[in-house]
């Protein structure tokens, strides 16, 4: 296959299957792609080419004898390199991380061994997914595959970057205020946050301990399914852990979105943070494509982004400090300077501030919840802008907090990016589905709907 660097999971299991495609000639495939274009996004920090030809050539193996362990066998996945792989360092591209090399998979890990998926290296990613795109750092800031010049999105930059790019069909971020949505929304693919607890976070070096999730990035709806398929599941050695609940999250991806009651968050990107007007008019294209394709649209009110975003912000501050304070104390020099400030902030907070917070979330939560009673997905912006240029700090700094992504990792209900066209300047423009608690399935439904009828996911970079 010429382009098989392009084939989503969901195609490459149907090309295993019907004899047109073996895993080594694929892995071979992503290997050349990575070395040919990586030189310019920098997505990758280890590409693990010896050991994915060696799973690659024990999933080929099975797969002749019949031995399938499910959708994904085969199928090469890369992972922000906050997750620990035994026998890899872990650097959460820092020096402080260069030499913490991990003892054992992290849960993740284990379970995407056990569908037979084949590791294929470690993606950049803001510095412990909390600075920003820096230059100050032992590896280089990953790009945007749409346009060089303009960051990915982050902190999952390298996992959003290598899969629009065709460099690895599936990857793993991490989402604490948004960065599996971020980058999914600056590539132009697709990128989920679970509900809070849905897939375990051991092995996963933490931000904030309250707000963390694992998620995956894919070019479709069916993929991400798949891919959460195989994540998915309770682990008694995360804390935060949820009890098991029901998987085959592609049982409905195709009974379309007729009848669903949708609830249009039009005041986030309307009155709270107003959007740049191209992507207010991407919002307002699907938003007529929910309608046309027969949802229930409503307008619904929830609490105003800013209350959210500083409610968000403090927690997200004092876990991050708690996590970062002896480091902080003994080698500040060794991060790079935007996340030394980011984390410094931390430190000036009070016992009643967090509390303070805490209680201020319960009521989003309910405000959230109460919405629910009466739709089935809520539909709003994720960013306010498209990407701007990767080396303007300015632009960077002001544009990064305007999204509306950060709510819903404090009320952990799952949400997922979807591509809704491009600016002027073809840069990707992106939307936000948003379900109840575990019914990733009626998310699906809707986002698999959305996505086959706006028909953005067939676009891809020329590189």
């Amino acid at each position: 296959m010429s382009e098989a660097h392009w084939l989503t999971a969901a195609e490459i299991g149907a090309a295993y299957a019907a004899g047109k495609l073996a895993p080594v000639e694929l892995v071979q495939a992503l290997l050349a792609r990575i070395d040919k274009q990586d030189r310019r996004i920098n997505a990758f920090i280890d590409v693990g080419a010896e050991r994915a030809l060696e799973e690659a050539r024990h999933a080929e193996k099975d797969i002749r004898a019949g031995r399938i362990r499910g959708p994904l066998h085969g199928v090469p996945v890369a992972l922000k390199d906050i997750i620990d792989v035994a026998g890899l360092p872990t650097t959460c591209h820092s020096k402080i991380g260069l030499d913490r090399v991990a003892r054992s998979d992290a849960a993740v890990v284990s379970r995407l061994r056990g569908a037979g998926a084949i590791l294929l290296g470690k993606l950049a990613l803001h510095e412990f997914a909390y600075g920003g795109p820096a230059f100050d750092l032992p590896f280089p800031p990953a790009r945007n595959p749409w346009n060089f010049a303009h960051h990915p999105g982050g902190s999952s930059s390298g996992s959003g970057a290598a899969v629009a790019s065709g460099m690895v069909p599936l990857s793993l971020g991490t989402d604490t205020g948004g960065s599996v949505r971020n980058p999914a929304g600056a590539c132009g693919i697709v990128g989920l946050k679970p509900t809070y607890g849905l897939v375990s976070r051991r092995g996963v070096f933490p931000l904030a301990f309250t707000l963390d999730h694992v998620g995956p990035l894919t070019r479709t709806v069916r993929d991400t399914a798949l891919l959460l398929d195989a994540i998915a599941g309770h682990d008694p050695a995360d804390p935060g852990s949820a009890p098991s609940v029901g998987r085959d999250f592609t049982r409905d991806l195709e009974r379309g979105m007729r009848g669903l009651r949708i609830g249009f968050v039009r005041h986030f990107h309307e009155r709270d943070i107003q959007a740049d007007a191209e992507v207010a008019a991407g919002i307002e294209q699907a938003l007529g494509t929910f309608k046309r394709e027969g949802a229930l649209v409503g307008d619904v009110t929830l609490p105003p982004l800013r209350e959210i975003a500083g409610v968000h912000r403090v927690i997200l501050m004092a876990e991050a400090w708690a996590v970062h304070e002896k480091w902080l104390q003994e080698r500040p020099e060794s991060y790079a300077a935007a996340t030394r400030r980011k984390l410094l902030a931390g430190a000036f907070l009070t016992a009643g501030d967090y509390i303070q917070a805490q209680r201020r979330r319960n009521e989003m939560i309910a405000a959230v919840e109460n919405v629910f009673r009466d739709v089935d997905v809520l539909l709003c912006a994720n960013a306010m802008d498209t990407a701007c240029r990767i080396d303007d700090e300015e632009s960077v700094a002001r544009t990064y907090p305007r999204q509306a992504r950060g709510p819903f990792n404090l009320t952990g209900h799952p949400a997922i990016a979807l591509p809704a066209g491009f600016s002027k300047a073809g840069l990707p423009v992106s939307i936000q589905l948003v379900g109840r608690y575990f019914d990733e399935r009626t998310l699906f439904r809707a986002a698999n709907a959305y996505e086959h009828a706006a028909g953005h996911s067939t676009h891809r970079p020329a590189l």
